[in-house]
């Protein structure tokens, strides 16, 4: 049976670690002032950012092993798992780790937006790459929030200066992901072509019968990709979502269903949906007419 720390609160960590305790809602620790830690695998009711020059080797990240370049950012969010199983050996890391509570975000822009920073997801490819003027960037802010903590008692006025560091460090670690995002789609320029071909293969196949309309997490499992990722890489393709480019792609067969003298209730359950007038307030919603109306547009 594997070893797992329960990490519910931040300071759960902290204490492992033999670092100093901040504040109940935040532990940022820097690892550079400590003589030596302990590996743990993780299970986190938090938020975190480890920002690490160099990383231990066999780290898991969920269910699968990663191995990861220096300066780079690892996020992990309430309900995951990572990290590497104590083994007794100390190890002399570089670098910095941030973890917080849900609580200290509530009802702020930061919870509002968390959903739009995919690199917390279990399946974003890989970690974070950082320029050398952002981890500089990062490292003076997290520094600034370390003197912060140690010199202020916790009140309003210091969680809202909290949040505000923290929410520049997200910004950071945005940019860095999607300039890796920009630079997949730079490196597969055959994306767009994959993805058009993915859906003629699920209609070809029959696959609709069975499943229903092709989804966007569908796709990009299918591809290799978590959703939130594939997203990111259609929308710098096509500058729409990947959702819009499938419903699109549905609407241009329906339309070659319906001139080709098929029913609306059988082009509807031909392309998959469970009822025809879902397909007739898709069909309205994206054409601005109905299913009807576009036939009779048409025929003289």
């Amino acid at each position: 049976m594997k070893q797992i720390l329960d990490v519910r609160e931040p300071n759960i960590y902290a204490r492992h670690l033999r670092s100093q305790v901040l504040h109940p809602l935040i532990a940022v620790i820097h690892f550079d002032e400590l003589a030596g830690v302990r590996s743990s695998l993780n299970n986190y009711g938090v938020y975190g950012l480890f920002i690490q020059r160099e990383f231990p080797q066999d780290l898991s990240y969920g269910i699968k092993p990663v191995q990861i370049g220096d300066g780079s950012v690892i996020a992990v969010a309430p309900g995951q798992i990572g990290g590497k199983e104590d083994d007794g050996e100390q190890l002399q890391l570089r670098g910095w780790a941030v973890l917080w509570s849900p609580e200290l975000i509530s009802k702020t822009d930061i919870e509002a937006h968390i959903a739009e920073y995919n690199f917390f997801s279990y399946f974003y490819t890989g970690p974070l790459h950082l320029e050398p003027d952002e981890w500089q960037a990062i490292e003076t802010l997290l520094t600034c929030l370390q003197n912060e903590l140690r010199t202020h008692n916790d009140s309003t006025y210091l969680r809202s200066i909290i949040v505000a560091y923290l929410r520049l460090v997200l910004e950071y670690c945005q940019r860095a992901y999607h300039r890796q995002s920009a630079e997949s789609v730079a490196s597969e320029p055959d994306l767009l072509k994959r993805f058009h071909a993915l859906l003629d293969k699920y209609y070809y196949e029959g696959t609709q019968t069975r499943k229903g309309l092709p989804s966007v997490a569908w796709c990009a499992s299918e591809m290799a990709y978590s959703a939130g990722y594939f997203g990111d890489l259609v929308k710098q393709v096509t500058g729409i979502s990947a959702k819009a480019y499938i419903q699109s792609y549905i609407i241009r067969q329906a339309k070659n269903l319906l001139m080709s003298g098929h029913s609306i209730s059988k082009t509807a359950y031909m392309l998959g949906f469970d009822y025809p007038h879902h397909f007739t307030r898709m069909f309205k919603n994206l054409t601005g007419i109905t299913p009807s109306e576009y036939v009779r547009s048409h025929t003289v």
